[in-house]
């Protein structure tokens, strides 16, 4: 078991990049991230938030009680802005915009999006084609809604490639990436990104993302 990598260290938390295909708890047989990493560094840590299975990028983790409310909160009043990279093989209804609505949940853990707005899931993306059939999308949630971002998509008709939950095609990892925090701490800024270092596609399309 390879050492997670950490990004980012600061006094009241730590920013990691948690690999795609490893859960945030502990799944069956397999050490979850979480737990992973304070075995790791051998110190006790506080979760702030979560990211799915299939996803990839920036984790933040909280060294302390007080911070990881703090986070918390911060996340809730979407103090903490985040952009996350995906790749579909199905093209768009509309390449650049916003997509709204409230999510329920459907069946078997899985979200639908609904046309009502009462409390909805707020996601903005712009996408680029990256090779025949193939699209880039960059996603700036505005909300922190569960599956988000892959219901987002799907109701597009671009699911997330290797995202069998909502109807992605087979790959080799579901391609969504946690890319870019930016948030203010205590006064000061902290702007993080890091780069997927898995996943064919994104690898051949990392000239691209970095011009995106």
């Amino acid at each position: 078991m390879n050492d997670l990598q950490i990004v980012f260290q600061h006094s009241d938390f730590l920013i990691v990049n948690k690999p795609a295909n490893l859960s945030f708890h502990n799944d069956k047989e397999e050490i979850g991230c979480f737990n992973q990493l304070k075995d790791q560094l051998e110190v006790n840590l506080w979760p702030v938030h979560r990211l799915d299975k299939i996803t990839s990028g920036l984790l933040i983790v909280a060294k302390s009680k007080m911070a990881a409310t703090q986070l918390g909160q911060m996340f809730e009043q979407h103090k903490i802005n985040k952009t996350y990279l995906a790749i579909s093989d199905k093209k768009p209804k509309k390449k650049q915009g916003t997509i709204t609505g409230d999510m329920k949940k459907s069946r078997s853990g899985s979200w639908k999006l609904c046309h009502s707005k009462t409390n909805p899931a707020i996601t903005s993306f712009k996408s680029q084609s990256i090779q025949a059939g193939i699209r880039l999308f960059k996603i700036t949630p505005k909300t922190g809604k569960t599956h988000q971002i892959r219901v987002a998509l799907k109701s597009l008709g671009s699911p997330i490639l290797g995202d069998s939950r909502y109807g992605g095609t087979n790959s080799d990892r579901g391609y969504l990436h946690a890319f870019r925090l930016i948030f203010e701490w205590k006064g000061k800024s902290v702007d993080v990104q890091i780069y997927p270092d898995f996943g064919k596609y994104f690898l051949e399309a990392q000239t691209v993302i970095e011009n995106f």
